[in-house]
């Protein structure tokens, strides 16, 4: 069976990034495969002090990540009725650098776009300007925003 990878953040950007690839998946006959790419101290911990940040066990970091995936698949798929095969999975890493390795033997690779386009997409290094310049597949950036 075929394969669509979809990276996810747990935003509301990333549902809609998400309900597209399944959307997707229905015409194909594929089955997605919903990463969340985190980073073992990301924005959600950035709040506590470092001494706290020390002292969070690896574990608890990916069982964050992997809650917050879920979470993102269950909303995506309650506004479906499919049998299309979803499988959610939080990795560590930088984003770009999880769904290029992810995406290798994939059809295809599904990321958002939150409207930051232009110049100020590539100041920001945003993680759909790096897969779409470096993906060995082929890549469908999602526009998630009105504005872009």
């Amino acid at each position: 069976m075929r394969t669509i990878v979809v990276g996810i953040d747990g935003s509301e950007a990333s549902k809609i990034v998400l309900r597209w690839a399944i959307d997707e998946a229905v015409l194909r006959g594929d089955r997605v495969t919903a990463i969340h790419a985190y980073l073992p101290f990301d924005a959600t911990w950035a709040a506590l002090p470092e001494v706290a940040l020390a002292s969070i066990p690896p574990e608890t970091l990916e069982q964050d990540a992997q809650e917050r995936a879920e979470t993102v698949l269950r909303q995506a798929l309650a506004e479906f009725d499919t049998d299309v095969e979803v499988t959610a999975l939080a990795t560590a890493g930088r984003p770009s650098d999880v769904l290029l390795e992810a995406s290798r033997g994939a059809d295809l690779l599904v990321v958002g776009s939150r409207g930051h386009g232009g110049f100020r997409g590539l100041l920001l290094g945003s993680v759909s300007h790096q897969v779409v310049t470096h993906a060995v597949v082929p890549t469908v950036v999602v526009p998630t925003s009105q504005d872009g």
